[in-house]
């Protein structure tokens, strides 16, 4: 099953556009039982997905918040990873990398996303342009989303730069419309909801990949309407901080649940009534 159909399954069945992050770090986790255990970055990763799995159409695990921990942190992603593949195999992974190099380079990127990870999908940065990411491609089994347009305030420095009058993130977005492989999607941010609108139009049939919501403050309203696409799909909500850290307590699993439901059904609300 590829990452498409295992999308397409998650979404029908837990009725949810919802994608959880476990950007997971580790002096942000809440301080319980979990501090006695081996790996507490693995435990609470865990807590998490038990509490929220039937809620959710996949995980996004951002490899910056293991990276940071060295060996003992990638150790930690790697178990995560084999946890939910082994525990939870309908719901598929994303591994946040924001990969992108040229094509020799990013062969070896790809090997390591999709062989060694075992992600089903993976987030992809497009300045080399198609060669740096053809190798990823080439995984046909497998789905890349591009970043095209970012949630941090500052993005304007550049994505907005005019390239023969449109903004550098779209001229992008035009030259990528034109691949015909179905193997990619958009990232596009929910705090940047014109934009959004903007892209949907350039990828009427594309998945999108949404963050910013949460503790970002994204206008989900907006987002929403501006990301479905005609058939009221094509889109993943991401949220990361604002469900994994709901709660401080010893009950952070249950609040978490309770955050990550409120989210899933406010989305529903919106996509529903449109």
């Amino acid at each position: 099953m590829n990452f498409q159909q295992k999308l397409d399954k998650a979404i029908k069945k837990n009725d949810s556009f919802l994608c959880i992050g476990l950007d997971s770090a580790r002096e942000e986790i809440p301080r319980s039982d979990l501090d006695i255990r081996s790996d507490l970055v693995l435990s609470f990763n865990k807590e998490i997905i038990d509490a929220t799995y039937d809620l959710v159409s996949c995980y996004k695990l951002n490899i910056a918040f293991y990276e940071a921990y060295g060996i003992e942190g990638l150790t930690s992603l790697k178990k995560t990873i084999e946890y939910l593949k082994n525990r939870y195999p309908e719901i598929p992974i994303i591994l946040d990398a924001k990969r992108g190099d040229i094509g020799n380079t990013a062969r070896f990127y790809a090997q390591a996303v999709f062989d060694y990870w075992d992600a089903d999908a993976v987030t992809l940065t497009i300045f080399t342009g198609k060669e740096g990411i053809e190798p990823f491609l080439k995984y046909q089994d497998k789905f890349s989303f591009l970043y095209l347009r970012s949630s941090n305030k500052g993005a304007a420095d550049f994505q907005d730069i005019d390239v023969g009058g449109l903004p550098f993130f779209q001229a992008m977005a035009e030259k990528v419309s034109t691949w015909q492989e179905e193997n990619y999607g958009i990232i596009a941010s929910a705090t940047f909801p014109r934009e959004l609108a903007v892209l949907r139009q350039i990828f009427p049939g594309r998945i999108f990949l949404v963050p910013g919501i949460g503790a970002q403050e994204g206008a989900l309203g907006k987002t929403v309407e501006a990301g479905l696409n005609s058939e009221k799909s094509g889109l993943i909500i991401h949220s990361a901080r604002s469900i994994i850290y709901a709660g401080a307590g010893r009950d952070f699993a249950k609040k978490a649940r309770i955050a990550a439901d409120k989210l899933k059904e406010e989305i529903n609300e919106i996509r529903y009534a449109r």
